[in-house]
């Protein structure tokens, strides 16, 4: 993909990201434990952020030290399925947590292919029975949770709302999807593969999902709650706010799930960024686009009704 339809604000951004073979498997291993022991953490002041472990899986924490209400966000983390770490979230769920003076659970989960569905699912899935439980100790109301995340996070978010839609006496309040990877079949069209799309191509997609399904990307059937765009009836979700670029891979499968949502009677907001690559809110973070972007998310998620109520 040429770098002319790039925002110019992005550009210098994008060109440093480096190019990485994710399908050798100790590449995974390597860029996995730099996620989780190199990454610098982002320290805002007014949060406390924490690592923790509950019973089944590690999380990281950011509470605000004086906080103006007891909802709470769990975010999930990106990294294609195969890789990624709470860590690289820092920043976003930091800053926040300050802004909104709420609490910030971001949860680890295993990775693909090494474990492959529905371990990522069943890992954010006990996060949220430790959230809402009186084992987790967190001055939160089980009531005001936002389910977030971002890429292959934010699918994972969407599906774990599903999974709850259908199974749980306790419902979140709101979906926060950036740059959400919902659908397999984007993966399975090839035609996608020759645009070369920036940060996240399609034969990396295939890779992810190749990983991370028991059937290849694009078949029949999937299993229940591994693809969230393949999920029927999207009536009774809660409200949702989603942003996607309007150069990247995933912009026709969020805008369709958007429109989904819309059609099904849920309250949705679509963000889409004219010359953004993928996840740049991450890579690109002190860029006005991204900071501009961020701000637009805190401000819709500080409206969500269960959210600005006071502590």
């Amino acid at each position: 993909m040429d770098i002319d339809v790039v925002d110019p604000a992005l550009r210098a951004s994008v060109l440093k990201i480096p190019k990485i073979d994710l399908r050798r498997r100790p590449v995974r291993v390597l860029v996995r434990w730099i996620g989780r022991h190199l990454l610098r953490a982002h320290p805002v002041p007014g949060v406390r952020t924490r690592d923790r472990r509950t019973e089944a899986v590690r999380v990281r924490t950011y509470v605000a030290a004086q906080p103006s209400t007891r909802a709470a966000l769990l975010w999930i983390h990106g990294g294609g399925l195969v890789i990624g770490s709470a860590r690289q979230d820092d920043r976003l769920c930091a800053e926040t947590a300050a802004r909104l003076g709420m609490t910030i659970v971001s949860a680890e989960y295993r990775h693909a292919p090494e474990a492959p569905f529905p371990a990522a699912l069943d890992d954010v899935y006990a996060v949220w029975q430790w959230m809402i439980s009186t084992d987790s100790d967190l001055d939160i109301d089980p009531g005001r949770i936002v389910v977030g995340g971002e890429s292959a996070g934010g699918g994972l978010a969407a599906s774990l709302v599903h999974l709850l839609h259908d199974t749980s006496a306790v419902q979140p309040i709101a979906q926060w999807l950036f740059c959400p990877m919902l659908d397999d079949r984007t993966a399975a069209d090839r035609a996608l593969d020759r645009h070369d799309h920036w940060v996240w191509n399609n034969e990396l997609n295939r890779l992810g999902w190749s990983s991370y399904l028991p059937v290849a990307p694009g078949a029949i059937a999937v299993p229940e709650y591994a693809v969230p765009a393949r999920r029927d009836d999207l009536a009774g979700l809660p409200p949702a706010w989603i942003c996607v670029g309007d150069i990247e891979l995933f912009l026709d499968e969020d805008t369709a799930y958007a429109e989904r949502l819309r059609e099904a009677g849920v309250e949705v907001e679509l963000d889409v960024i004219a010359g953004a690559p993928h996840g740049f809110e991450n890579w690109a973070a002190e860029t006005p686009p991204a900071l501009a972007l961020v701000a637009r998310a805190q401000e819709w998620l500080s409206r969500t009704p269960g959210v600005r109520a006071p502590a």
